[in-house]
């Protein structure tokens, strides 16, 4: 089974390019983050006609996950308990959505951003992460051989080698200790990096900002993850990121991030 995270930066300008990803890769599902439109706007056809099924939440042309599966789409979730919402008044944002495919339960998270240090989405953000981190530390300890993965972007580079400059980021979201703080709390909690011990080293990236030729320049932050289970990190044969991706016109600023598991 081949299941893959991929922020796409906006689904409707990019469904060529996600179900070429679905086709290079072969993968049974693939997570998207910031689908960026409502889910009447959703283009479902040409993966239909791939023999996939999906089911999204967008609720503006902001924020949107989804989930695009051919090994089922069952007990579709909109959120997860307890997440919090943001804004006056306070809205739940399209940042989650999970279900159970091929046997495994999917999550594709986008993280909030934070903005900046001491902004009131900074605060939202890690708020977010504890919300995140108490409910799967809930799932495991209601069932340890659960096979869980949360995946997406996480807007947290959780290791200095996973930027391309620690002085460039120095007052700036994304590296601080409570954000990597939030992070490690999640892995505490059970759910181990699966691909991290297969694409190991400074300079592996997942993200390169559009800007100053950041991508040709190999300015980039590591940012996307997928997080498992120990009964699914057991079935981990390889994960990659794909870097290719990220080339030629019309690209995300993301790249795709794949994990394969044993039957």
């Amino acid at each position: 089974m081949r299941i893959a995270t991929w922020n796409v930066n906006s689904i409707r300008s990019r469904i060529d390019r996600a179900v070429g990803v679905l086709e290079r890769h072969d993968l049974d599902v693939l997570l998207l983050q910031e689908t960026k439109c409502r889910d009447d706007q959703f283009p479902e056809m040409p993966l239909s006609a791939a023999g996939y099924e999906v089911a999204m939440h967008g609720l503006n042309q902001w924020n949107g996950v989804a989930i695009i599966s051919r090994v089922g789409l069952e007990d579709v979730t909109i959120g997860f308990p307890g997440m919090p919402s943001y804004g006056e008044p306070p809205v739940a944002e399209a940042r989650a959505i999970g279900a159970t495919c091929g046997g495994v339960r999917v999550w594709s998270l986008y993280v909030p951003n934070g903005r900046e240090i001491g902004h009131a989405h900074y605060a939202y953000k890690l708020d977010w992460l504890t919300r995140l981190r108490d409910v799967a530390a809930g799932w495991l300890a209601d069932d340890p051989q659960a096979q869980v993965v949360l995946a997406g972007d996480w807007n947290i580079a959780p290791l200095d080698e996973d930027v391309w400059d620690m002085a460039f980021f120095e007052g700036k979201t994304h590296v601080t200790d409570p954000e990597r703080a939030a992070f490690r709390a999640v892995v505490d909690a059970g759910y181990a990096d699966l691909v991290r011990p297969y694409t190991p080293g400074p300079g592996t990236y997942t993200y390169w900002d559009y800007t100053q030729l950041s991508f040709p320049k190999r300015r980039g932050m590591r940012i996307d993850f997928a997080l498992g289970t120990p009964a699914l990190a057991a079935r981990v044969t390889d994960a990659s990121i794909d870097r290719e991706e990220r080339k030629g016109k019309g690209a995300s600023d993301h790249a795709p991030v794949i994990v394969t598991l044993a039957d």
